[in-house]
């Protein structure tokens, strides 16, 4: 008898477990309840502090806590009724007998395992949302300037210490940028590779009649920008090169997805294909490390060292410089003039993957 193949997790069956989890145990059941729901997908969840509201699901209550309807219909059919005076809208509401709702959330990001190799996982974008009543629906101290600003309060406290009573949730959301809310890294990675090998390649008419006109020498030659890109045809996207790096040193034992997450996007703009991920780091450093004109080499590598100790991965730094939040891109370069020197060292397979990045910088 043969097995049963695995089923990869589609959009609309992740939609069903969100939309089946109660929300008084969501927090504990994501991950169990959607291993169980895809067999041989050993789920994990972790969650990235980037505090967000929505504008496309408010509700307006009324002071016994009715829901009325929509916001934003709501406030296009009162203006209407007013002929559209502001001044008249503003005056009827200003005592804060109605109020709204609104959803306000973070990421979470949901990865099962597929296979051992480092893009060898599935991810999903979630969004963990909470409806709060959020306030009246007018500035009661100032009057609206125009109807978008009705439509889009900016008078209520939207900080992510502030405090608003909660109405309903938490639930979960399939969210994400276009086309990035669910995704088999490896198949994304490979697509990513093709379309950006296509879209190069069909320039190559372009480029290969294209010149660069060399200026501040004698010659003042035009140069073929071919002959002056040699290497154009084969460019790596910085996201593949992500990957690859972490599988060839010694972070290569760990899963990529136990340390980040990926902000995914897959759309058309402008008639182009644009693709790709800014890498989310689920931990950091206590401190933000610089490369100070004062720091010698040997006090960086002490401090490098550090932040793989607190980040439990080594050359966890490495990672965290190519997202440049963290880490100091001057830090690498750093270090890497301190290799070529003879002055320090990391292991073999490091010092090659940072040594070609020096060559040939990528950054998020």
């Amino acid at each position: 008898m043969t097995a049963e193949p695995i089923r990869l997790p589609d959009t609309a069956s992740v939609q069903a477990v969100l939309k089946s989890l109660d929300p008084v145990s969501a927090d504990a059941e994501l991950a169990p309840a959607l291993a169980n729901a895809f067999p041989g997908f050993d789920f994990t969840a972790a969650s990235i502090d980037d505090f967000y509201w929505r504008g496309d699901a408010r509700t307006v209550l009324s002071p016994s806590g009715t829901r009325i309807g929509d916001h934003r219909a709501w406030v296009e059919r009162e203006l209407a009724d007013l002929s559209g005076d502001l001044t008249a809208f503003w005056n009827r509401h200003r005592s804060g007998d109605l109020r709204f709702t609104e959803w306000r959330g973070a990421s979470v990001f949901a990865f099962a395992p597929t296979g051992l190799g480092v893009a060898d996982f599935v991810q999903l974008s979630l969004g963990r949302e909470i409806e709060v009543l959020a306030g009246p629906v007018v500035d009661p101290d100032y009057r609206p300037y125009n109807a978008d600003d009705l439509l889009d309060p900016s008078w209520v406290r939207r900080e992510p210490d502030a405090v608003a009573p909660v109405l309903a949730g938490p639930i979960y959301r399939l969210r994400g940028r276009a086309g990035g809310g669910l995704v088999h890294m490896r198949s994304f990675l490979a697509r990513q590779a093709r379309i950006e090998r296509e879209q190069r390649e069909a320039r190559r008419p372009e480029l290969e009649n294209r010149v660069i006109h060399e200026v501040g020498s004698e010659s003042k030659r035009d140069i073929p920008f071919l002959e002056a890109n040699p290497d154009w045809f084969d460019f790596v996207p910085r996201e593949n090169r992500f990957f690859t790096d972490w599988e060839r040193s010694s972070a290569c034992d760990h899963r990529i997805f136990d340390h980040w997450a990926f902000d995914i996007h897959d759309l058309e703009h402008r008639d182009r294909r644009e693709i790709g991920f800014i890498p989310r780091p689920l931990r950091f450093p206590s401190e933000q490390l610089l490369a100070e004109d004062s720091v010698s080499v040997h006090r960086l590598m002490e401090r490098i060292e550090a932040i793989d100790q607190k980040i439990g991965l080594p050359f966890a730094w490495f990672f965290l410089m190519t997202h440049g939040h963290c880490v100091d891109p001057n830090v690498g370069r750093a270090i890497a003039a301190g290799l070529r020197a003879g002055r320090v060292r990391v292991p073999d397979q490091d010092a090659a993957v940072l040594l070609a990045w020096a060559d040939k910088p990528y950054l998020f």
